[in-house]
């Protein structure tokens, strides 16, 4: 018997104007990326890298997130409906966008962006991906002001009724679970890089992202509910089988940047 439960009924709009309104979720969104801009020039600023390549990776970033994600939901989880009305593809206010698609059209971006500063692109991933976990803190936190992309039903005291979506039992806040998943990773690539900059061959924080990430992200699926009706039927989700290369191209990452020694080298 369920004894205990939270009550969730905020207002995703901290305020509206007239036609115009002010989002809790493009608010964090906006925050993602300011606090990476500023974990990003300490990072450029120790390095001594001019602040203006920066400024030109976040709009890069900006882009590529924002076309990444929205075409990914468009393409992963409603393709018959978008493809037939690509018009509303256009439609980002209406909501629908996808972490795989995002990290892809990042990944797009990022190559671009290090071909036009003649950069290795693991040089630059390698730095990206910590304030990207932090962004991920941000944008699951929007998601659960949004009242959306939440679990199945549960009996656990935390459980939240998401009254807004007319739901009348407990279900598992998945996006708190995947926001503090994303604050340790964050926590992790971070510490890694201020400790041991120097020492860490390149991919071996990209690697370390895609493996944490992606493997939060696959197990929490298991209770979370389908995003789309097709899902109903699947042993995986559409959110497991798409984390499974990022979690497999992890664990390459990884193992290339451990350095080999040979018997005759020990």
């Amino acid at each position: 018997m369920i004894t205990a439960f939270i009550d969730w009924n905020v207002n995703p709009e901290i305020f509206r104007i007239g036609n115009f309104a002010i989002r809790w979720y493009g608010l964090l969104f906006a925050s993602a990326f300011l606090f990476g801009y500023l974990i990003m020039s300490k990072f450029f600023k120790k390095e001594g890298i001019r602040i203006e390549v920066l400024d030109k990776l976040t709009i890069y970033m900006a882009i590529g997130t924002i076309i990444g994600a929205r075409l990914g939901h468009c393409l992963f989880y409603e393709p018959s409906y978008y493809l037939s009305h690509p018009v509303e593809i256009l439609m980002i206010w209406k909501g629908g966008l996808a972490s795989h698609g995002a990290a892809i059209g990042i990944l797009i971006a990022l190559y671009l962006f290090a071909k036009s500063e003649k950069k290795p692109f693991l040089w630059v991933v390698d730095r990206i991906v910590i304030v990207t976990a932090l962004g991920g803190f941000f944008i699951r936190t929007g998601n659960l002001m949004n009242s959306e992309i939440y679990g199945i039903e549960t009996t656990l005291p935390w459980g939240f009724v998401f009254i807004r979506n007319a739901e009348v039992v407990p279900k598992h806040p998945t996006q708190i679970y995947e926001a503090l998943c994303y604050l340790i990773i964050f926590g992790i690539l971070y510490l890694i890089y201020i400790q041991r900059k120097a020492e860490v061959k390149g991919g071996l924080l990209f690697g370390l992202f895609l493996i944490l990430v992606f493997l939060a992200r696959f197990l929490i699926e298991f209770i979370k509910e389908d995003q789309v009706g097709f899902e109903s039927g699947m042993t995986l989700n559409m959110g497991q089988w798409l984390s499974i290369p990022f979690i497999l191209t992890g664990i390459g990452l990884v193992i290339r940047s451990v350095p080999y020694k040979n018997k005759n080298n020990e």
